[in-house]
């Protein structure tokens, strides 16, 4: 009724609007009425309150205005018509949020589609990327432009195949009219209340009547103070408290702003000084700060409201849709003011974030969803660019919340780009923009000089970069004279940029003292970077339209030739050589300045390219002049980079510091290289091809400073300057290999993009076997981020997958090793080193030819056929000679190998090209005669280039060389007899040369005898090593090991005494318990100290020896995953829960020190660590941490390691013994002795000689005496050293203040408890470890594992003797009553409320108190322990097996009448049935039609691992070896319970310990399922655990990495309702997704407050957790509060690698060998010990605070 009240109202509301004569003023005025008294009306903000009553009194009117009737009639009408849908799915992205970019169809990397889009499309089968987006876009579902196929989801697929264009409003005229009106008005109203200025006053229309003196000081967030500093701000300023100012800063940063104070104007004003005044100490600028009046605030709070509600409602039609963009974009009618959207726009960098949010998503939604108003809007962000990037670079906000940021949704439309190229000259706009913003760093001669530059400001200049790029990112197919117009005059205006930079920031060699101040290079390389693209995507363009190309190469050629840096200095001057003289201008880089930036030159290079490719080069002539290129003043800029890159490798330029080292490095990395080095390589190309061959080397030679080195007019002896002339002339060299061998360039020869990637792939794979991502990085991106890398790998390299660890190689195939080049040009000094060594190790392996020849390359087009002159010039036939002549007359100091190496290349190249040419002509027509020229001899020369490579071949210096002068010598002979047309005759030079082969031959033999003989002294000098180092491991075992072999995992048995021993003698050998209880014989153990490396046996009264170890909570085994744990109670931690909610585990890593050396070392580590940072995330001191010395695992205890004490029983006494002491005496004497010792300790009056029991359950036990128990056999105690006791109580109270997470206290009674509890749990965690990884019982721990579950088995049974012996016989007594009546005992737990194994480990371990005599210290002897082991071990084993059947009573079944079972499972059968019909007899609820079978099957199946705990833990106790079955891991389950039962000194058919002990047993039964808890269970009250007990797992993780995506997409945080970026963890325990990392989710842990995974893991894994980041694709690995590290997620890519953050982005999908590694990882209690080995090597600086995760 109150609904339709307020539908009433609010269309009467409405009603009166629409008579009113002007509706905008009436609504007006309503709002000036309402909106104070609903926003604002308190201190602090009510939004639910505020909501309602806005939603009642203004929404709900409004919506009736519009529609003109009731909201949802209105809104059903216009869903039946026509256009209420979209194509496009335009859903805003939020910060974080998963998108993805399909790499086969997407026009370019902006185009991506939502997380349900891309589920729906046809994309998720192609290759595609994944990645976290910064928040402001939207997704592109629907736009047929930014997709080549499939641009729509199945949802948003309405079956158009063209560009979508804006539907005519089909609204109806009134709903239109008044939509027009309603929109504009509010509209209007939503602007003048966010572009508020603080001196502003509200209009007449919404001034109140009565004004308050009410304001409220508004605090701004920036980017410029800290949390820190804004809470202390606030702490001075209003005087709150702490918690008051975090709260305040935490509002502001995330919506922008705060109301921090609400008072009169004076109060306000002075906390607006306050906070200025006191926030300006701290930075350059006070915090902004406004006050505004009470109304206002309401009205902008409403203002923003609307924008949501504008949202909501052109959702509604795509008719409203239109309305809405017409008025957003509608100037106001007398023109005073631009359109509300242009306001906005202009006001963005003013508004706060809450508001800057609201406008760019209904920007979002509205202008940017039709193509029409999408036109018209990016004409006005185009007029208003300027000043909107200037109003960014002031701004200190975010990009991705800034305006600036829609130009991606504007730019990267293809047609829409070239349109703004047309009408809005956008590209012009741009650069334009970028001027201006850098116009400020031009020096004197109009270049940029960026020392002393501010770098944020700089960066968010370069940003702008990114609009150029998604402008040109689509060039055109078709040009129209006004495209071709407009992009040559945006081309103009960028070459005006370029020459700001060409030759900006010189460097001059520094002589004498070294630099002072490292000049500022960054700034120049970052521009280039950001450049780097662009200058590519412009050439693109220009080559798309052959008129463009021409006219674009003209401009630059103009460009060029008006830039006027670094003029020559001095008059030309003549150089000769080889009668060739070359007139140039002196210049000398090591003396002059040099500049590294050379962007005109290049692009000139890459025009010049283009118009080789495209054929346009022959119409150059028509648009210029060729004849007036000065290609020596082309080649003059970029040779003086090559020439200073290698004269800093030369390490000339030393004194100029590292800044001149970073550049060199950038100019040839694969970042900048296509547009640097690799373009300075083309323009030398160029040259080469057009100048005279001669002319040009000299040319080179005078810029190397070489020329007067290769005239022979210049000498020294000063081996520095011999040196630097050395390293040059192979720079030199290698430059001439570089320009005559490198024709990988689409234009330069006739090669595609495909070939030069292959190439590149081959080279770095000969360097070594690559991950891809490797190959990735090293391979040059183009626009798109692609490399090509996918479309080639496949031809040229097999791909090897990883292992468990480490990642995906790829590998060379064979066939491609013919193409390495061993000075390819894109290798580093580091790679061609690399390069050559792997190529020289494989073809040593392989046996095949070492000779390294050079590929042969593709031929040049015809442009640049004429380079390969230079190889046959005669400067170059002089350089070699020079070289190869110096190397045979002049000392090693005139010459490197490098140098030969070199140079014996460069021959092979003339040689192989003159090969080329005589093969594919005729010999007259071949001009190409560097074999003649280098057999020529002259007066003038000297001798012959052929004559110095004869003599060198006998150079032992040059041995390595040999292969290659010998290969080199058969071409010339091969291309002699081609010269001559004839085949080789036996002419004397023949006749030499075949001598000398057989000369090479004979050393090559020689070479050979000489290397088998070192491979055989070198396998017999590692044959020496081995024994060696075998004897030293013999020798030094225990500093490896610590522990013997763990094949027997006991001790082993004596060797047989006599050949006539009986079978039944040698299987007592492998009974552990009771009187045939094998014979356990203690070995001498003797180890060495791990610090000291003293050797020391271990003794029961000597030294004490210890193993380092780690105690740790554990929920490893727990059945109640995902829940809380067991808090303690009465009950806990004397019995064990049966579902295992956490327990105790106690590792070791095996390494073996004495207790003195680590007590020593403990306390060097408590005084060293402390001065180290952050020390504290890798060990807690206080609580006893410490790492390994050896191994460096973490540990916080030592075990003592105590010897086995053996026990050899005389059968034939234990034989007699076992006569009188039967199960039934035994309990009698048990019960009196609880009894005499019960009475004894309250001193009651009654003798304690004479006391007896009563009666147990239905039958009399008699008379038994108090001291009967001792008359079975008594011993003294075992001896113990001081320091052994010592370090019992040491390890004992880390355990106890471990597992109860209490404070150390040595008097606890649960001390002792705790330590059978530990004991306990790290036998079932090791059982269970077994079990999961499908290995053998025994013998398959590693020797670590198996020595440090023997020393804490050891440790728990002698720890009794340091604890309470009353308190240890009370635990007894307790525990015993759970299966035996104690009258004492009056509240005992039934059998399915304790865990029986524990009950069990408690019940051995303490049973030796009750033979402890008030005055004489006494012990069990073996036969006496034996029996109580056994009658024990049938006591609890019965319980448990009543406990598996009371518990399974849903997977209980009868068999089918018609099976029948035979023979010894018969007689099982029966035994079965009549235990389970006794035990139906007690109990109300069991079924009772249960076949026997049945029964025995899920009792063998559930006490299995019941059985095999049982016998670790007597193996270790007892020492005994096991049989045989339970070595091998293939034993079927069957035969393992019988192996068990004869170890454990069991019945085979169990249920025959009922039977034996019937009358005895059958009370006890009855007392057991009479008691409360059990009729709970079987009435489903009490969830029983079923036996046995499920392994835990890690959580079932999806295949596709996606999937997880997905789901993290939809998860919201279950306490906040905002829709910031959340950081969704997933818990791999128990399946949780928690909030991580935000304070909306935090929880209180121990005083505390903690993120949500810190406190999950407290609960889920008792501390320990593994989550894995979703988002971030990355393994959380934590062990406490204040401890974590990350580790690789599961997931891989293709090619066998992680991608943490989701950096590359490529499909990821689970490796399960990684995922079960992980799991181990768990399972075996190692993941503090892993978390601590990588704090250990993480050198942090900035410790992550893990306790907010």
């Amino acid at each position: 009724m109150a609904e339709e009240e307020k539908l009433s109202n609010a269309l009467d509301l409405s009603k009166r609007w629409q008579e009113a004569s002007d509706s905008g003023t009436s609504i007006l005025r309503h709002l000036m009425e309402q909106v104070p008294q609903i926003y604002c009306q308190d201190a602090e903000p009510q939004p639910q309150q505020e909501e309602v009553l806005a939603q009642e009194r203004l929404l709900l009117p409004l919506e009736c205005f519009l529609f003109g009737e009731e909201p949802h009639v209105g809104v059903e009408k216009l869903q039946q018509g026509k256009g209420t849908g979209s194509q496009l799915c335009g859903r805003v992205f939020k910060e974080g949020e998963t998108v993805y970019s399909c790499r086969d169809c997407a026009i370019d990397p902006s185009c991506v589609f939502c997380m349900d889009c891309f589920q729906n499309s046809i994309h998720k089968g192609h290759r595609y990327k994944m990645h976290a987006s910064l928040g402001g876009g939207f997704c592109d579902c629907g736009d047929l432009e930014a997709w080549k196929t499939g641009p729509c989801c199945s949802q948003h697929d309405v079956g158009t195949s063209v560009p979508m264009e804006t539907e005519e409003c089909v609204l109806e005229t009134d709903l239109q009219q008044r939509a027009h009106l309603l929109f504009q008005v509010l509209l209007h109203y939503c602007t003048d209340m966010l572009v508020w200025e603080e001196n502003y006053e509200l209009s007449s229309e919404l001034q109140p009547r009565l004004k308050q003196n009410m304001y409220y000081c508004v605090l701004y967030n920036d980017e410029h103070h800290s949390y820190d500093h804004v809470i202390y701000t606030l702490q001075r300023s209003i005087n709150c408290n702490q918690n008051e100012a975090q709260t305040h800063t935490a509002l502001i940063d995330k919506e922008g702003r705060r109301a921090v104070k609400r008072g009169t104007l004076r109060t306000c004003q002075q906390a607006k000084d306050l906070i200025r005044s006191n926030s300006e100490h701290i930075s350059l600028q006070p915090l902004r700060v406004e006050i505004l009046h009470i109304a206002v605030m309401a009205h902008q709070s409403l203002a923003l409201r609307l924008g949501v509600w504008f949202q909501k409602v052109i959702g509604y039609s795509v008719g409203l849709r239109q309305v809405f963009c017409q008025v957003a974009l509608q100037p106001t009618a007398d023109g005073d003011k631009p359109s509300p959207i242009c306001r906005l726009m202009l006001h963005d960098a003013r508004l706060y974030k809450g508001a800057r949010k609201v406008i760019h998503e209904l920007i979002f939604c509205s202008l940017l969803m039709e193509t029409e108003y999408k036109r018209q809007f990016a004409i006005e962000f185009t007029k208003l660019y300027q000043q909107l990037q200037k109003d960014f670079i002031s701004d200190d906000h975010e990009r991705n919340i800034s305006i600036t940021a829609l130009s991606v949704q504007i730019f990267t439309v293809p047609t829409l780009a070239r349109q703004l190229i047309e009408d809005g000259n956008v590209i012009a706009v741009i650069i334009n923009t970028v001027m201006e913003m850098l116009r400020e760093h031009l020096d004197s001669n109009n270049r940029f000089h960026f020392q002393g530059y501010n770098s944020d400001k700089f960066f968010r200049v370069q940003v702008i970069f990114h609009d150029l790029r998604y402008i040109l990112i689509s060039k055109p197919s078709v040009w129209t004279d006004e495209l071709r117009t407009h992009f040559l005059n945006g081309f103009k205006v960028f070459l005006d940029l370029l020459k700001c930079m060409q030759g900006m920031e010189e460097v001059k060699r520094q002589f004498g003292q070294h630099i002072e101040v490292e000049p500022e290079w960054e700034a120049g390389f970052s521009t280039q970077i950001q450049l780097h693209h662009i200058l590519s995507m412009f050439q693109d363009w220009c080559s798309s339209d052959e008129m463009v190309l021409l006219m674009a190469f003209k401009e630059c050629q103009r460009a060029f030739t008006s830039c006027t840096n670094q003029p020559f200095h001095s008059e030309p001057e003549d150089a000769y050589m080889c009668k060739h003289i070359l007139s140039h201008r002196p210049y000398k880089v090591t003396q002059e300045p040099v500049s590294i930036h050379l962007p005109i030159s290049r692009l000139l290079a890459g025009l010049y390219v283009h118009l080789c490719r495209t054929g346009a080069l022959s119409r150059l002539p028509q648009y210029m002049d060729p004849e007036s290129f000065d290609f020596t003043l082309w080649a003059e800029h970029p040779l003086r980079c090559i020439v200073l890159a290698g004269q800093v490798s030369a390490e000339m330029w030393r004194r100029n510091g590292l800044s001149l080292v970073s550049q060199v490095y950038y100019y040839q990395d694969v970042k900048c290289r296509e547009e640097m080095f690799d373009k300075d390589i083309i323009i030398l190309q160029i040259t080469a091809s057009k100048m005279d061959p001669n002319h040009f080397l000299m040319l080179i030679l005078l810029r190397f400073e070489l020329f007067e080195v290769f005239n022979g007019n210049c000498s020294s002896k000063d081996q520095e300057v011999l040196r630097q002339w050395n390293k040059l002339t192979e720079e030199m060299l290698y430059l001439l290999i570089v320009i005559t061998g490198e024709r990988y360039v689409p234009g330069i020869s006739n090669v595609t993009r495909e070939d030069v990637t292959v190439r590149e792939v081959i080279h770095l794979l000969c360097i070594q076997p690559m991950a891809h991502s490797s190959l990735v990085k090293s391979l040059p991106e183009n626009e798109n981020h692609e490399t090509g890398l996918e479309t080639v790998i496949s031809k040229v390299a097999t791909f090897k997958k990883p292992g468990i660890s480490g990642h995906g190689l790829y590998e060379i195939k064979k066939e491609c090793l013919q193409e390495y080049n061993p000075f390819f040009y894109h290798y580093t000094k580091s790679q061609l080193s690399k390069a050559e060594d792997t190529q020289k190790k494989r073809r040593m392996q392989e046996g095949s030819d070492k000779v390294m020849r050079p590929p042969m390359p593709p031929p040049f087009t015809e442009p640049f056929s004429s380079v390969v002159r230079l190889l046959s010039c005669d400067v170059f036939i002089h350089m070699l000679r020079h070289i190869l002549q110096r190397a045979v007359e002049e000392s090693a100091l005139f010459w490197t190998e490098a140098m030969i190496y070199r140079t014996l290349h460069l021959i092979a190249q003339a040689l192989m090209e003159e090969n080329l040419q005589v093969e594919a002509g005729s010999v007259e027509d071949v001009t190409f005669d560097f074999s003649l020229k280098a057999r020529k001899m002259g007066s003038e020369h000297g001798k012959s280039l052929f004559h110095f490579l004869t003599k060198m071949k006998a150079m032992p210096i040059l041995e390595a060389q040999t292969d290659m002068i010998t290969w080199i010598l058969q071409m010339f002979d091969t291309l002699k007899c081609l010269h001559e047309n004839s085949s080789p005759a036996p002419s004397q030079s023949v006749e030499q040369s075949k001598q000398e082969e057989n000369t090479h031959d004979k050393e090559k033999a020689e070479r050979k005898r000489k290397a088998e003989a070192a491979k055989r002294h070198r396998q017999k000098v590692m044959a020496q090593m081995s024994a060696m180092q075998k004897n030293f491991i013999e020798t030094h075992k225990m500093l490896y090991d610590n522990m013997p072999d763990s094949g027997g995992q006991g001790n082993p048995s004596m060797e047989l005494t006599s050949a006539s021993e009986s079978s039944m003698e040698l299987s007592k050998r492998h009974v552990a318990l009771g009187p045939q209880q094998g014979v356990s014989v203690a070995e001498r153990e003797s180890l060495t100290c791990i610090l000291c490396q003293e050797e020391q046996d271990v003794m029961a009264e000597g030294p004490a020896m210890v193993l380092t170890a780690c105690v740790q909570r554990s929920t490893v085994l727990t059945q109640n995953c995902g829940g809380s744990l067991y808090t303690p109670d009465d009950h806990y931690p004397l019995f064990m829960p049966p579902e295992l909610a956490v327990g105790t585990h106690t590792g070791s890593c095996g390494h073996v020190m004495h207790a003195t050396c680590w007590q020593k070392y403990f306390e060097a580590v408590q005084n060293t660590i402390r001065n180290r940072l952050h020390a504290e995330m890798i060990i807690d001191l206080e609580n006893g941490e410490y790492l390994c010395p050896l191994c460096k695992s973490l540990c916080n205890t030592v075990i003592p390691l105590i010897p086995l004490e053996p026990a050899n029983l005389n059968y034939e006494s234990a034989q007699m013994v076992g006569q009188h002491l039967t199960f039934q005496r035994w309990i009698q004497i048990i019960l009196a002795r609880i009894k005499g010792l019960t009475v004894t300790t309250q001193e009651a009056e009654m003798s304690s000689g004479g006391s007896t029991l009563p009666e147990v359950g239905t039958f009399e036990v008699g008379q038994v005496e108090f001291r009967s128990i001792l008359s079975f056999g008594v011993r003294e105690p075992r001896k113990f050293s001081d320091s052994i006791l010592q370090m019992v109580q040491v390890c004992a109270t880390t355990i106890h203040r471990v597992g109860l997470q209490a404070p150390p206290n040595e008097q606890c009674p649960h001390v002792p408890v705790m330590s059978w509890n530990t004991c306990a749990y790290t036998i079932q965690a090791t059982e269970n470890m077994l079990q999961e990884e499908g290995k053998a019982l025994f013998g398959s721990l590693q020797n670590r594992q198996l020595a440090g579950l023997k020393a804490v088995v050891q440790f728990s049974a002698t720890q009794r003797v340091m604890s309470s012996q009353a308190a240890v016989q009370k635990h007894f007594t307790n525990m015993l009553a759970v299966l035996v009546p104690i009258p004492d005992v009056k509240e005992s737990l039934s059998i399915l409320e304790v865990d029986c194994f524990h009950l069990l480990v408690g019940l051995v371990l303490s049973v030796p108190s009750l033979y402890q005599e008030e005055s004489v210290d006494l012990q069990p002897t073996a036969i006496s322990s034996a029996y109580n082991h056994l009658h024990l071990l049938h006591l609890v084993t019965m319980a448990h097996m009543l406990q598996i059947m009371l518990s399974l009573q849903g997977q209980l079944h009868r068999h089918p009448d018609s099976v029948e079972v035979e023979g010894t499972k018969g007689e099982e059968a029966e035994s079965a049935a009549f235990v389970y019909s006794t035990v139906a007899q007690y109990t109300s609820g069991l079924k009772t039609d249960i076949s026997g079978c049945s029964v025995v099957e899920s009792v063998r199946k559930g006490i299995l691992p019941f059985l095999r705990c049982v016998a670790l833990l007597f193996n270790c106790l007892t020492g005994v070896q096991p049989p045989e079955k339970l070595l091998d891991k293939a034993v079927t389950s069957e035969d393992e319970l019988e192996a068990l039962c004869c170890y454990l000194a069991l019945p085979t058919n169990l249920f025959q310990l009922f039977h034996n002990h019937l009358d005895m047993v059958e009370p006890l039964m009855k007392r057991w399922c009479e008691a409360p808890a059990i009729l709970k269970a079987l009435n489903g009250q009490l969830q029983a655990i079923r036996y046995p007990r499920k392994r835990n797992q890690l959580i079932d993780l999806p295949e596709d990495y996606s999937v997880l995506l997905n789901h993290a997409s939809h998860f919201k945080c279950p306490v906040s309702s905002d829709e910031d970026r959340k950081h969704p963890t997933l818990c791999l325990f128990c399946g949780a997704m928690l909030c991580s990392q935000s304070t909306c989710c935090q929880k209180q842990l121990d005083g505390e407050y903690v993120g949500a995974c810190t406190a999950h893991a407290a609960t889920c894994g008792a501390g320990v957790g593994l989550f894995l980041r979703v988002r971030e694709c990355e393994i959380v690995l934590m062990a406490s509060k204040t401890r974590g590290s990350t580790y690789p997620a599961p997931y891989l890519d293709d090619y066998g690698e992680t991608d943490p953050q989701l950096g590359r982005g490529n499909p990821l999908h689970l490796c399960p060998e990684r995922y079960t590694k992980l799991r181990y990882l768990w399972l075996q209690h190692c993941i503090p010990e892993e978390i601590a080995r990588s704090l250990e090597v993480l050198n942090v600086m900035f410790a992550f605070e893990w306790h907010t995760l």
